[in-house]
């Protein structure tokens, strides 16, 4: 199962910046009809409308307000693909006084977010033939670090629900894709401190559109991430994308 974006309608989440304007922007050069730039504040959208007319159409979608995404999923009726790229970092270790805290936030926003953008828009992606849900996760999802730990655990579990999506939405032939970077060049990359190893967010970009294109479930974009994904992916093919419990019962 592969997906061509070609004259295809896309939302992104947190499309007004960083990788989400660059997938965005890709999709538009890839041909896609229209493209939803999901965004918390209207108004940060308006220089994407500025510079590509109504190809371009702004939707509220705050990650931690749910009543935002099912709004969203009405006024989104017609989108044959969806990528949740919008996340929150704390660069905070275990043992930091506020670390609670900042897992609170960031597992409401990377997992409870990515929940509530599943249930809205799964319905909708099947009501149009299946399309596709991609999930922006990270290379922490598989290799915590510990500078970044509340985040590497909430992607950790961002991930395992892809998983879990992974399985539900392929009776309705909906592909979902899990992309896992390392350090890209973005304010987010730059607050953490990332900013010398960081790598052009295109790559991300281009990497999730030839997965769609070929069918595949995970992707690792960039230099650290083809690293970390290289050493990953016998597990990866062999147990995360092989079907064990199917197996097992064959097997009895």
């Amino acid at each position: 199962m592969g997906i061509e974006i070609e004259n295809k309608v896309v939302l992104v989440t947190g499309a007004n910046r960083g990788i989400g304007k660059i997938i965005l922007e890709t999709a538009l050069a890839q041909g896609a009809k229209k493209v939803y730039a999901g965004v918390r504040q209207l108004g940060s959208a308006d220089p994407l409308v500025e510079q590509h007319g109504d190809r371009v159409v702004p939707v509220h979608i705050d990650l931690e307000d749910p009543s935002s995404i099912t709004a969203a999923a009405q006024a989104a009726q017609d989108a044959d693909v969806v990528i949740n790229n919008a996340g929150v970092l704390r660069s905070v270790t275990p043992l930091a006084s506020e670390a609670v805290e900042a897992f609170e936030f960031e597992i409401n926003v990377n997992v409870s977010g990515l929940m509530r953008m599943a249930q809205a828009f799964a319905p909708v992606l099947k009501s149009n033939g299946g399309g596709a849900l991609v999930q922006l996760n990270s290379v922490v999802s598989v290799k915590a670090f510990s500078d970044f730990a509340t985040y590497s655990a909430s992607k950790a579990a961002s991930y395992s629900i892809t998983q879990s999506l992974r399985d539900l939405l392929a009776p309705q032939n909906t592909q979902v894709v899990s992309v896992h970077p390392g350090p890209i060049a973005t304010d987010m990359a730059h607050g953490a401190g990332l900013g010398e190893m960081a790598e052009p967010p295109t790559l991300v970009a281009d990497a999730i559109f030839n997965a769609l294109r070929q069918g595949d479930f995970h992707v690792f974009p960039d230099t650290m991430a083809k690293q970390i994904g290289g050493e990953y992916q016998s597990f990866a093919k062999n147990i995360v994308e092989r079907n064990i419990m199917e197996d097992n019962v064959t097997e009895a």
